[in-house]
């Protein structure tokens, strides 16, 4: 238990501080001031060449998939553990959920921006392929 979650923080230190900034150029982090208040700096760097492009597009994808696909893994591990009955489990798998939940929501801020809320990114999103669909299909007829 206490080598998988030290490799558990060790996972999210070198995503947090290396694989996002590298891959995608993101990253994200929490600054405490002299009166004593937390304040979150989310950053993201500006697009790059286009020779880059295509490689960072794959990086990129490979990012985003991991770091979508291992909250989704913790979260079914945790229900696993719950159903069935293994307790002493929990404190891992709820490590490991709120681990790599931090990472994806931190990563989720920086590529949206810290001002968004993500309900009017996904509604300026459907828009757009609303938008997009609806032209489309215009041109065709």
């Amino acid at each position: 238990m206490v080598t998988i979650i030290l490799l558990l923080s060790c996972d999210f230190w070198a995503v947090k501080n290396v694989t996002g900034r590298l891959m995608v150029g993101l990253r994200w982090w929490n600054h405490i001031d002299e009166d004593g208040k937390s304040h979150w700096v989310f950053e993201s760097r500006k697009a790059s060449s286009q020779e880059n492009k295509a490689v960072s597009e794959a990086e990129s994808r490979i990012f985003w998939l991991g770091l979508v696909a291992c909250p989704v893994l913790w979260v079914i591990f945790a229900f696993s553990a719950l159903f069935s009955f293994r307790v002493k489990w929990l404190a891992v798998v709820t490590m490991g959920v709120v681990l790599q939940g931090a990472n994806l929501y931190g990563y989720i801020r920086c590529k949206v921006g810290s001002r968004k809320n993500l309900t009017s990114m996904a509604t300026s999103y459907l828009g757009k392929q609303f938008l997009r669909q609806n032209t489309g299909d215009d041109q065709t007829s």
